[in-house]
């Protein structure tokens, strides 16, 4: 029996689907299966390709890889997933690794990472690319006490790292009112009238 790994590819990008496919083509010991734009175009075909890895986009028409990713480990329990994406937020991170994700890589991941990865979790390891991996670590040194919710949490550290509400918007997907609605109770649980004041805050006491 052949002991080739069996890989599906579902990302939107046209170029990077191709690029992706063309990376792990070449490798002696894999198969790319089939390659999909979205998960909606893959889901009738998944159980028939069962792959042993699939590499799997968030931002994506239709249905987006964070929805994706239960539906995917109900219909093939046995498979591992990996998030590639641009996408690398905490609140996004910890999503997916709950939702049983076997590795999160952005996609600024070098080609041998991506092929390391591939090997990782298709033995049951995790695999993450460096700055996910920091994220992680990150998030068990703040303060466990913190009055913030993990969703508050998260854009405060964008407000802190400069993002505007707009950019938090598109990036944790919800839109402009809500970011204003968190930002609003941020103010009021740790007792601030100013976005400075809140990072100041908030680093103090370790929060963010």
């Amino acid at each position: 029996m052949s002991q080739n790994l069996r890989i599906v590819l579902i990302e939107d990008d046209d170029i990077l689907r191709m690029g992706y496919q063309s990376l792990l083509t070449d490798v002696e010991d894999f198969v790319v299966v089939n390659a999909y734009a979205s998960y909606d175009l893959a889901k009738k075909h998944l159980e028939a390709d069962q792959p042993d890895v699939i590499l799997l986009d968030i931002q994506m028409p239709g249905t987006n890889g964070l929805q994706a990713l239960p539906l995917i480990k109900k219909a093939l329990r046995n498979t591992s997933i990996i998030i590639l994406t641009v996408f690398d937020s905490p609140e996004l991170v910890f999503e997916a690794l709950t939702m049983g994700a076997g590795g999160y890589l952005t996609k600024n991941s070098g080609a041998a990472k991506i092929i390391d990865a591939v090997r990782e979790v298709s033995t049951g390891g995790g695999a993450m690319s460096t700055n996910v991996a920091r994220i992680v670590m990150h998030s068990f040194q703040k303060n466990l006490n913190s009055p913030l919710t993990k969703r508050e949490t998260e854009i405060l550290d964008r407000i802190a790292n400069g993002q505007t509400k707009s950019q938090i918007a598109n990036d944790l997907f919800i839109d402009q009112e809500t970011v204003r609605s968190h930002v609003k109770n941020i103010y009021i649980k740790l007792d601030v009238n100013s976005k400075s004041e809140a990072i100041k805050t908030a680093k103090e006491k370790r929060f963010i």
